[in-house]
């Protein structure tokens, strides 16, 4: 399956591209960071790769074309946790397969996919986080239930620091992977390449079938798009 779609969230309508391989064992959502959306050509170099492997992915537009044009609306994490939130529902409910979940999350995107995952609990089965701000994020990182890969540049240095911070707090299974000699971008030779990788064998590994218990007990007030 390949296929564009819309979403219709918080009234507002928001494109989506949904790929999905025959006999796939699960769909990674994709949530990128401030001032990309779905063409983000890094993102889709992972989602080839994931494709390769039988992996879904749904890459989409977390913000409107006009809404895109305020820095404020891109940096807010708040508003963007909402929207991934509600495109997860959307999916789960459009979908006549059901499919453990995973999220794929950059930069700032990345932060909204930690405050996602902490909010859905059991339904997020696994996630990775690309040069992260997992900062942004600290009070729900020790209630994520999902397995959790940070992967950060080595010469991202403020980043970095921010993931390693972020590793001691998490409490579910867990890896920090410091690619060597890469910038935030991962935009040296190769570097691009080996994040895919690393993203690949994660999901591989921990992107399973596993019992949905639901929402985790505490609902945070991302809840309130509904």
């Amino acid at each position: 399956m390949n296929k564009e779609v819309e979403i219709r969230i918080q009234k507002v309508v928001l494109n989506g591209e949904i790929n999905i391989p025959e006999n796939a064992t699960g769909v990674v959502l994709f949530c990128h960071g401030s001032g990309s959306d779905r063409n983000s050509p890094r993102n889709r170099y992972v989602a080839k790769k994931l494709h390769k492997r039988g992996f879904g992915t749904f890459l989409f537009d977390l913000l409107t074309p006009e809404e895109n044009k305020s820095v404020s609306n891109r940096f807010d994490i708040d508003l963007i946790t909402s929207r991934l939130m509600a495109a997860t529902d959307w999916f789960q409910e459009n979908m006549k397969a059901s499919y453990p979940i995973g999220y794929f999350g950059a930069s700032t995107g990345a932060a909204s996919a930690l405050w996602a995952a902490a909010n859905l609990g059991n339904r997020i089965v696994a996630m990775v986080s690309r040069g992260g701000r997992p900062d942004l994020a600290l009070p729900v990182l020790p209630d994520i239930t999902a397995c959790t890969q940070l992967i950060v540049g080595s010469f991202d240095y403020f980043v970095l620091g921010y993931n390693e911070q972020a590793y001691e707090m998490l409490n579910c299974k867990k890896d920090l992977k410091i690619v060597r000699d890469a910038s935030h971008l991962f935009e040296e030779p190769g570097k691009l390449e080996e994040v895919a990788d690393i993203t690949v064998d994660w999901f591989t590994k921990h992107l399973h079938t596993r019992e949905v218990s639901g929402l985790s007990a505490t609902n945070y007030v991302y809840r309130q798009y509904k």
